[in-house]
């Protein structure tokens, strides 16, 4: 080892740690337009389907049988939940695939990746770094909606207890518990996504190619999962546990498709993850 790499390795005042705050990075990524623009969206679908609801019309059964979708104007707590049914599928896939895959790849992208590496940063510290502030960001995004949901719901249809399509209601405060525990797994069940999104965003200098690969991967997953000839197959894709938190909104709750969904999606993550550090310490970085 050469006299200047050792003092590279002491010299004063350096301390990993001290590389790249995660404070620093998320200040960065909220202050991107796009990180707005997202949040906009988020808040403003709860007014949207108030407006169209108004519109419309109450929403009511059809042919006999009664959905989540039909209980919307019960109380601000269904209508928090209908907003959750609406969008865990596609919409909240679109903030996780784009905090987390465009992180890596914008940098490269301005050609700002290599000077960040010279600062010097640590190539894990630095994608610890923005892996972290992408999930939190993503997690926000989920917390953002039912919140803003429950708040305009409860404006507009009362606070109350939330009614069951099946029959039978939760107490408004065990319905808010069963929310959040519907939040937590939603956002569980995306770390495929976010996992996808990281290992693209570390591979490329697009960013919409990270993002769009990440999506596009997702909605490939749906389509498979509504494949039913692959029978038990299906069990190991993610997108089949999906919906699996509609369990937990029943009188009693069931847990153990939950339980399945959580155990394939933090599967996958973690290996997706771990893709994505292993390669990107070995990449030669020119941008």
């Amino acid at each position: 080892m050469s006299a200047l790499a050792e003092r590279a390795e002491t010299a004063d005042g350096y301390r990993v740690r001290r590389t790249l705050p995660l404070r620093v990075e998320l200040v960065r990524q909220l202050k991107r337009r796009r990180t707005l623009v997202m949040g906009a969206i988020l808040a403003v679908l709860p007014f949207v389907l108030v407006v169209a609801f108004a519109i419309g019309g109450d929403p009511g059964s059809r042919n006999g049988q009664v959905t989540l979708m039909d209980t919307a104007t019960a109380s601000g707590a269904n209508f928090a939940a209908v907003n959750l049914f609406v969008s865990a599928g596609f919409l909240l896939v679109i903030p996780v695939a784009l905090f987390c895959g465009d992180t890596v790849a914008s940098e490269a992208g301005w050609s700002s990746l290599r000077y960040l590496l010279a600062a010097p940063v640590p190539r894990a510290r630095l994608l610890w770094s923005k892996l972290v502030v992408g999930l939190g960001m993503s997690l926000a995004a989920m917390v953002l909606l039912p919140v803003v949901a429950v708040a305009v719901g409860t404006a507009a249809y009362g606070w109350g207890p939330l009614e069951i399509p099946t029959g039978g209601s939760l107490p408004a405060g065990t319905a808010a518990q069963r929310l959040v525990v519907v939040v937590a797994y939603i956002f569980v069940s995306q770390l495929v996504t976010a996992g996808l999104a990281f290992w693209l965003s570390t591979k490329t200098d697009a960013p919409l190619g990270a993002v769009g690969g990440a999506v596009g991967l997702t909605i490939v997953g749906n389509v498979l999962d509504a494949v039913t000839a692959l029978g038990h197959w299906r069990d190991f894709l993610p997108a089949h546990w999906q919906f699996a938190w509609a369990d937990a909104v029943q009188p009693r709750p069931e847990w153990s498709g939950m339980i399945q969904g959580t155990a394939v999606s933090i599967t996958y993550a973690l290996v997706l993850f771990a893709l994505a550090f292993r390669g990107f310490a070995r990449k030669d970085v020119v941008s």
